[in-house]
């Protein structure tokens, strides 16, 4: 399985990533292993999403990046 997942972070942005696998992506994060999110924790998962097709979560990975996914993440997931 390939995860497409939704961090939110310390400093209230969202941060998008993709692996194989999630729980020892998320401790990476959490233990300041990433340089994308080593400033900006605490992090909280917000949601993650399954796909059996590396294709697929990458080019989900991409749509959530996006201007449309981005705002598909602020109406969805996104505290207000």
């Amino acid at each position: 399985m390939q995860y497409v997942y939704i961090l939110m972070c310390f400093d209230s942005k969202p941060y998008v990533g993709c692996t194989k696998d999630l729980r020892e992506r998320i401790r990476r994060h959490s233990s300041a292993q990433v340089l994308a999110t080593r400033k900006r924790l605490p992090i909280k998962l917000v949601a993650y999403f399954a796909f059996n097709s590396i294709y697929t979560a990458f080019k989900f990975e991409k749509y959530l990046k996006s201007a449309s996914g981005r705002a598909f993440m602020r109406k969805r997931f996104m505290k207000r």
